[in-house]
């Protein structure tokens, strides 16, 4: 089957989908009543305002920090539909604190969060696994091994996180979700008209999925690491942390390389990244489906990407 590279992406939020395409983004989410809230905001990205974007490698990096910075910013507008959905009076300290913190300090804060949130994930994936590995040394001086062993409790790291934290209702549904968005954007890059029926029976994994992205990261640096050859701890944290742009900006031309082919040789390298996301997406119902729907139709023009893409469809 003919499939075309949309550019279009997103993720799953508090009982929804953002999705974004080009400079715009959108967010639809289910309320308690039944009903769909959707709303769309213009996104200009740094990268392309400043032509990183054209740069090779480099541009992953800014792409990685700037999709962090929407998916906290896009999260947290799904929550306030939540908040706004249940009809409860706000404490005079809720009052108070969205009086007191405009919008330049609520940026501020998106930003820090953002910081941390990376900070976490660093330590945990990154200088933790490395930490660990380090022990393998009153047994073997072999580099090649401990850096291996290093990528492979990286990865048991991850995956026990995933598996820990889909346990959570929460998360489960909105896993359920991202397997949503995953299907609408397989419907539209396979041609299909973008109804409930053609999306529920399309794929829920893609390949320009961020869970493919942390695999490439993970697989990626083991390869790496193994040829930074180093018995010192302080050492080998201070090189996991120099290398991390590097190697996000290897990972993201990888996977932007195998959304926009087709081919024996991009299937082998995403199948480690779509076997991941057997974790991290779920089949969705036709209600979550809806959603996703509503939020692709806000900033994707499926019909006509249809007719320039699909002229025997």
């Amino acid at each position: 089957m003919k499939k075309v590279y949309s550019g279009i992406g997103g993720q799953a939020v508090l009982e929804g989908i953002m999705m974004k395409n080009k400079n715009k983004y959108s967010i639809a989410c289910r309320l308690n009543d039944g009903s769909i809230k959707s709303i769309e905001n213009d996104c200009i990205s740094i990268s392309e305002k400043y032509k990183i974007n054209k740069i090779p490698f480099l541009r992953g990096v800014f792409m990685f920090i700037e999709s962090m910075i929407l998916g906290y910013k896009t999260l947290t507008l799904s929550a306030s539909f939540m908040e706004d959905d249940i009809e409860e009076k706000p404490s005079k300290f809720e009052v108070f604190i969205e009086k007191k913190l405009n919008k330049k300090f609520f940026n501020i804060l998106m930003g820090i969060t953002t910081i941390f949130s990376i900070l976490i994930a660093i330590i945990i994936f990154m200088l933790l696994p490395a930490f660990i590995s380090s022990l393998f040394l009153f047994f073997t001086n072999n580099s090649f091994f401990i850096a291996f062993i290093e990528g492979i409790i990286r990865i048991i790291l991850f995956i026990s996180y995933i598996k820990a934290i889909s346990k959570m209702k929460e998360i489960k549904r909105t896993f359920e979700y991202h397997g949503a968005e995953h299907k609408c954007i397989n419907c539209i890059e396979n041609g299909l008209d973008l109804n409930v029926e053609n999306v529920l029976k399309s794929s829920k994994e893609h390949k320009r999925c961020g869970t493919s992205f942390v695999v490439i990261v993970m697989i990626i640096s083991i390869f790496f690491f193994m040829f930074i050859p180093t018995n010192t701890l302080l050492v080998k944290f201070v090189s996991r942390l120099l290398f991390i742009p590097l190697i996000a900006g290897i990972s993201y031309e990888i996977l932007r390389f195998a959304g926009k082919f087709n081919n024996k040789f991009v299937d082998f390298i995403s199948k480690p990244g779509m076997w991941m996301q057997g974790l991290t997406t779920y089949e969705p119902d036709k209600y979550e489906v809806e959603v996703a729907i509503c939020a692709v139709e806000k900033v994707f023009d499926w019909k006509k990407f249809k007719e320039d893409n699909f002229y025997d469809l």
